[in-house]
């Protein structure tokens, strides 16, 4: 099971969440004995500043035994920008529907693949 609030359920508040308060979320969660906390995406903040911020969230939050806190990264850029933060899990993106994939990472379901 992964917990996706942090990211999933966060991204989609109409006011971006101080990053003060994403960590706390996580921690929280953490805490609670979660195992596996997505904990932001590595995403442009032109198009999702929810997620702005989500390298200091990742530093921020840490590792603790037994826990995992993979970040989403929808293309190379993104994972350049996880890798650079220190980040050693990932969870990618991709759809079974085209229209959903393009409207979504505006790409196709073959070139999410790729990238």
């Amino acid at each position: 099971m992964v917990e996706v609030g942090p990211r999933d359920g966060l991204q989609n508040e109409a006011a971006p969440v101080t990053v003060d308060d994403r960590v706390a979320f996580c921690a929280r969660l953490l805490d609670a004995g979660l195992k596996v906390v997505e904990v932001g995406a590595f995403v442009s903040p032109r198009w999702v500043p929810q997620m702005a911020g989500s390298d200091e969230v990742v530093r921020r939050v840490g590792r603790r035994p037994g826990a995992k806190t993979p970040v989403l990264v929808p293309n190379r850029s993104g994972f350049e920008q996880a890798r650079a933060a220190g980040v050693r899990e990932i969870a990618v993106f991709t759809a079974a529907s085209e229209t959903f994939n393009k409207k979504n990472i505006n790409a196709t379901i073959d070139e999410s693949f790729q990238r």
